[in-house]
């Protein structure tokens, strides 16, 4: 199933498919992160936003328009 990273709740983790921003992806690419590579969204701020990610190994934090743009598969 193919979801947006803003979707996942708290500890679902999924595939990186695609990204439908250029911006979000070189962003992420310049840290390693590519499609293929696991990606586990580990917190969600008490407001909603940012959330908590980790991705090749790194912590990250991401606006959540941004995670709205980096489309992920994940299994039920």
């Amino acid at each position: 199933m193919i979801a947006r990273l803003s979707d996942l709740k708290p500890g679902q983790e999924g595939i990186i498919r695609e990204f439908q921003d250029n911006e979000i992806f070189l962003k992420l690419m310049e840290m390693g992160c590519v499609p293929g590579e696991r990606i586990l969204l580990e917190q969600i701020a008490p407001l909603g936003d940012p959330i908590s990610v980790n991705v090749a190994g790194y912590h990250l934090s991401l606006r959540l328009n941004e995670a709205e743009h980096i489309y992920v598969d994940i299994n039920d």
